[in-house]
């Protein structure tokens, strides 16, 4: 990270380095506030920032014991927490002239009003935004072993609430009703119930308001006739009624022009559409306004590396799609309205900082 680059060429010596922002601005979401501030905050520090991070209302206690801990270790406020209602204290934070950078995570609509605050101070952001991820299984598809756990994870790890879980399914038609089976199964054992016993294997929704979400694409899906089945096993089932929680539903030959297959679900339900030919496959794939991450699910490396290169992604698993699949060496980011920049590996760095030119006549400076 201290290392110049040197160009030696006419007319001039040129010296490119590069510097701190300064203060960043770290937003970070309800969902995964640990991982997700484990994107941000380590890249920061290292670039040479200090940071004031903004948690979610939701999920804060996590980020601020973590935070209390991290700031035993550094000079004094060189790691910040502000904590509160996003409308009481977001705008004043992004908006403040001393903020030299923004690294937002979040939905769409708030990653919009985080821009046109920021743009006031003209002041840099990367948003890390929604995502209706598609994951295309091929007709050579390897489905024995753990196939279909690696499905099911990638679709319903964390009750679905993960940015880039997986949210479209797309199946070839010759290997569509052997995979809607096994999901069935794999899906049907789940165990919904409190999160802190052993025995539970999904938990419920963060809060009302994205649990209202999900149902009303269920209400949705039902009443148009779609073969939708909520299914696993109900640990109590009076928790379950006066809980955030809502089973596991896939949605099997949806209707593409639905909500659960054109919005970001954010929670336990999965529409499955079945394919004949790859251009058809790529072009449903692409048509959707987010561009965060996808996969292919085939025994034929180069289809499945021919086949990202298609998708309009801004990042591709290979056999698996999600948080268990994912390098962090590499940078991570959406395309389309999935957001702008990158966290994760050396490109997620650098945007914590500036670079700065300094060039002289030949000789002078190297």
């Amino acid at each position: 990270m201290e290392k110049d680059e040197i160009i030696r060429a006419a007319p001039n010596d040129t010296i490119i380095t590069r510097q701190p922002r300064g203060v960043a601005a770290l937003v970070v979401p309800w969902n995964w506030p640990l991982a997700i501030l484990g994107a941000k905050l380590p890249q920061a520090l290292m670039a040479g920032n200090t940071v004031v991070v903004k948690p979610s209302a939701n999920s804060a206690l996590a980020p601020a014991m973590s935070l209390h801990k991290i700031a035993e270790m550094l000079p004094p406020s060189v790691v910040n927490i502000v904590t509160g209602s996003a409308r009481q204290i977001g705008d004043a934070i992004i908006g403040n002239p001393l903020v030299r950078y923004v690294n937002f995570t979040g939905s769409v609509d708030v990653g919009r009003h985080v821009m046109r605050v920021a743009a006031e101070n003209i002041t840099p952001v990367t948003l890390e935004l929604g995502g209706n991820d598609a994951g295309i299984i091929c007709h050579d598809v390897d489905l024995s072993g753990d196939a279909f756990q690696r499905l099911y994870r990638a679709a319903f790890m964390s009750t679905g609430q993960i940015c880039y879980a997986l949210k479209r399914l797309y199946v070839h038609k010759s290997r569509f009703e052997e995979v809607a089976e096994g999901l069935r199964a794999i899906v049907d054992a789940q165990v919904i119930g409190d999160g802190l016993l052993p025995e539970t294997t999904m938990g419920p929704m963060n809060n009302a308001n994205q649990l209202k979400v999900v149902t009303d694409m269920i209400g949705e899906a039902r009443a148009a006739g779609q073969d939708l089945h909520e299914l696993g096993q109900i640990l109590d089932q009076e928790l379950y009624e006066t809980g955030y929680f809502q089973r596991p539903a896939p949605v099997f030959n949806a209707d593409p022009s639905l909500s659960v297959v054109k919005e970001e679900q954010f929670g336990p339900i999965l529409p499955l559409i079945a394919f004949e030919t790859e251009d058809e496959v790529i072009a449903m794939a692409n048509d959707d306004p987010f561009g965060l991450a996808s996969s292919v699910w085939t025994q034929d490396t180069e289809r499945a590396v021919a086949l990202s290169r298609r998708i309009e992604a801004g990042y591709s698993f290979v056999n698996a799609h999600g948080p268990s699949a994912m390098d962090n060496n590499g940078p991570f980011g959406g395309f389309k309205k999935s957001g702008i920049g990158r966290n994760f590996g050396y490109e997620g760095l650098t945007q914590f900082q500036g670079h700065h030119s300094i060039s002289g006549g030949p000789g002078t400076l190297v």
